[in-house]
Formats: C-alpha cells, sequence, structure tokens
C-alpha cells in the first residue's frame, strides 16, 4: 500500500531540514519497495504570508487523510506582535495541527553518538551508551488550558495559566508510556510535582495506578521535576522512558539534547496511538526538535539529523518498517562517524554534503 506523507517545511530553517529528510525517505521507501505519495503544504508564518492564518482548513483536511506528517519547525520574531484570536492552540500553526490530531504522545529520543561524545558539555564517561526517551503530554496541561489571562482591575496586573489535567488524558498518555518502555528496557520515570500542585498529585496517581494493574512487567520510579532534572544531568545513561506533562516535558526534552551535541540532533514522534505491529492506522506528526533558526537562514548550514532520524522513527511508527528505521539510524552514525558534520556539532559539512553522505551510507549498509 502507497504511504501518504504530507510534507510542511514551516518557517526559518525548517524547508531545508525537511527537504533533506524527504531525500532519504525516498530512497529507503525505494529500497524496501514502498510506494509514497509525497503532497507539501504551507504551516506556521509562512502560511501566513501566503493566505493570512497559521493553517488552512484545506491543510488540516489533508493532515488527517495521510498516514504521516513530517514537520519544520514554526516561528519567526518578525510575527511576534501579531495576535490571533482563539485559543492558544489558534496562536500557533504547529499547536492547532497537534490538537486538530489528538497527538498527545510526543516521543524525543536523545542518545549519545559515539562521534559526537567530545562535541558535548559533560564528560564523555557521564554520556556513554545513553539512549532515552522523553515523552512529552502534547495536547494538554498549562499549554492549551482555555483558564488563561491577564487581569488588569486591581492595582496591580495578575497573570494566570491553568494547568490542568482529566484522568482520562493522563491514563491514555500513560499506557502510551509504558508499551513505549515495554519496547526498550522496560523503565519508566514518571514526573511530577505532587508535592506543590494538586494536578501533579492526580498525575502521580493515575500514573501509578496504570503502571501497578496494566503494566507489571515494568518497572517504574517517580521523580518530582526539579529532582529528575538534577539526576538527568548528573546521570543521563540511567535513564530509559521519561513520563512528562506538557510543560516539564517541553523544558526535559531540551535538556536530553545536550547529550546528543546539539538540539540539530533530536528527532520526535507525536502520535495519539502507538501501533502492535505493522502499518499505524491514524496519522502521526514527525520532526525535529530544533527551532526555526532564522539567523542561519539560507546559508546552507543547517543541522538535517534530527529530521533525518525523525524519518526513521515514521518508518518504524507509522509504517511498520522497523529493519528500515534501525538502517537509516546507521547510516546517519555512520555518516557521523566519518567525520560529516554541522557547524552546530564542530564541523563545517553542508546541510547537503550530511544528507548526501546519509544517503551514500544507507546504501552500503
Amino acid at each position: 500500500m502507497t504511504l501518504k506523507v504530507l510534507a510542511l517545511g514551516g518557517d526559518g530553517i525548517g524547508p531545508e531540514v525537511v527537504g533533506a529528510a524527504l531525500q532519504v525517505l525516498e530512497v529507503a521507501s525505494k529500497s524496501i519497495g514502498l510506494p509514497l505519495d509525497i503532497s507539501e503544504d504551507a504551516l506556521g508564518w509562512t502560511a501566513w504570508e501566503r493566505y493570512g492564518t497559521v493553517i488552512r482548513p484545506e491543510t488540516l483536511s489533508k493532515a488527517h487523510a495521510c498516514d504521516a506528517l513530517l514537520v519544520g519547525a514554526v516561528g519567526d520574531p518578525k510575527w511576534d506582535h501579531i495576535v490571533i484570536e482563539g485559543g492558544p492552540e489558534d496562536q500557533d500553526g504547529l499547536m492547532k495541527l497537534r490538537h486538530e490530531l489528538q497527538v498527545f504522545a510526543c516521543l524525543r529520543w536523545a542518545r549519545a553518538h559515539a562521534a559526537l561524545l567530545e562535541h558535548t558539555s559533560f564528560k564523555p564517561e557521564v554520556i556513554i551508551n545513553t539512549d532515552l526517551i522523553v515523552i512529552r503530554e502534547l495536547c494538554g496541561g498549562a499549554m492549551f488550558s482555555p483558564t488563561r489571562g491577564i487581569d488588569e482591575s486591581g492595582q496591580s496586573r495578575r497573570a494566570y495559566d491553568l494547568n490542568e489535567y482529566t484522568e482520562a488524558e493522563i491514563e491514555r498518555f500513560a499506557r502510551v508510556g509504558f508499551e513505549v518502555a515495554r519496547r526498550r528496557r522496560k523503565r519508566v520515570l514518571s514526573v511530577d510535582k505532587s508535592n506543590v500542585f494538586i494536578a501533579g498529585k492526580l498525575w502521580r496517581e493515575v500514573v501509578d495506578r496504570i503502571g501497578k494493574r496494566e503494566f507489571p512487567d515494568v518497572e517504574l520510579t517517580h521523580f518530582f521535576a526539579d529532582n529528575a532534572a538534577y539526576q538527568l544531568s548528573c546521570r543521563p545513561a540511567d535513564f530509559d522512558v521519561i513520563l512528562a506533562d506538557n510543560l516539564f516535558g517541553d523544558i526535559l526534552s531540551d535538556q536530553s539534547a545536550a547529550v546528543s551535541g546539539s538540539l540539530g540532533m533530536l528527532p520526535s514522534a507525536c502520535f495519539s496511538h502507538l501501533q502492535e505491529g505493522g502499518r499505524s492506522e491514524r496519522p502521526a506528526i514527525y520532526e525535529p526538535v530544533h527551532g526555526s533558526a532564522p539567523d542561519i537562514v539560507g546559508q546552507g548550514i543547517a543541522n538535517p539529523c534530527g529530521t533525518i532520524l525523525s524519518v526513521a522513527m515514521l518508518f518504524e511508527y507509522s509504517a511498520g518498517e522497523i529493519d528500515c528505521a534501525r538502517k537509516i539510524e546507521g547510516a546517519v552514525d555512520a555518516a557521523l562517524n566519518s567525520g560529516f558534520a554541522t557547524p552546530d556539532i564542530g564541523g563545517d559539512h553542508t546541510t547537503q554534503q550530511i544528507t548526501d553522505e546519509v544517503i551514500r551510507q544507507f546504501s552500503r549498509l
């Protein structure tokens, strides 16, 4: 069956890295005889400039009809003054897309690459063999709460954002996290601030119940968020799967990128359903973790590895082609081991040079 992919380059360097990843996607698909149907559209402020909206209804319709979306970063400082009516998801095309598809589980994968051990802020012996996934709840919490605003009725303005979760939201998220851990090393760390926040108390209670009742074979540990951040800095190799809400997950996933040498190395997969095997029945979003990097747009030096590794996750979670996914990951490692690197990871190669080398290495594996 044909794999339908919607490519949304987004803003800044987004189109550059998505374009590079599409080259790898096409080569990899051809190697296993998987037909592709790739369409492209605008997202974010690029869409605003063309259509006067950060994401068109037509784009959302395409998203619902595809198997997977390959998305670049969104955001541009020159549009920071624009205020769009509606909830938080209406202010950002990518947030709208995530909310529309209800891709509530975001897997952000960080690992220490042998070729980059000397290019991180860690001692190599601290991060060697690190391979962890931060799973961020993506459709709830403070990021999406409609209860927010600035109250100017008093002598001093008061700003507020309500961090809220329902039991059902936590349950569905926890199940995906435990399922992912079951496919790895069967260890889960759940992060909260249950010592301070009521929402954190419910989070811990529900995750604990789901773990004990439905996943007794998976080891579960609970940390407060501040301790999790500290331990992640001290002993990252000890972690396997970290579960966190929208806010803490956003922070910890960026922190975990330090073990990989750059945000440009981190891929992600966002979905609402974890398929047991074979092709997924629902669309998922695959994207690099980094931002739009407007300072290097058009220079041809953006790191494509995070987006290429997102394609590997696409093959694993949407196409059900795990062997092909591992082959892409091996090709990225081989390219790095051969000395190919963009400036963010200590090299002077271009986006296209690294992409070409990954494709060459893929063909050799």
